[in-house]
């Protein structure tokens, strides 16, 4: 089956769900997250795991994607700011708490208890596979 590139927008919290579960087991790499303040966008580059064409072996592939928040009005990191740029963390998932509409908290959650929370106004958010898939080391086990 060829690989159709993921491009999903989300604009409320079930959107979102399906960004993170796209997202899901990402590997990062922690300078690869950058924050515009002028422009209030963060995007951060990813090796996505492509869950939806793991095939009955359980073999699996990867692909660079970018994952875009717009109206970013802060960025603040929790166990991570202790990580070396180049070091490599997991994605775990990416959740929204709503504030005062339509404004809120964007989180996205890594292994070993690390977060970056992203203050925004609303929610605004491209997930885009920027390449072809290649073949995965391993699975994600959780």
């Amino acid at each position: 089956m060829a690989h159709r590139p993921l491009r999903l927008l989300a604009e409320d919290a079930a959107d979102l769900a399906i960004i993170s579960a796209a997202a899901q087991d990402a590997i990062i790499q922690i300078g690869d997250g950058v924050w515009r303040p002028t422009a209030r966008r963060f995007t951060l580059k990813i090796q996505r795991y492509v869950w939806e064409a793991v095939t009955r072996q359980g073999k699996g592939e990867r692909v660079w994607a970018a994952v875009s928040f717009d109206g970013v009005l802060s960025v603040k990191a929790q166990n991570v700011s202790q990580m070396r740029p180049d070091a490599f963390a997991s994605l775990l998932s990416i959740s929204f708490e709503a504030q005062e509409a339509p404004s809120g908290i964007v989180t996205l959650n890594l292994a070993d208890g690390g977060a970056i929370a992203l203050e925004v106004e609303c929610l605004d958010v491209i997930l885009a596979d920027l390449g072809s898939p290649r073949q995965a080391i391993g699975r994600p086990e959780h």
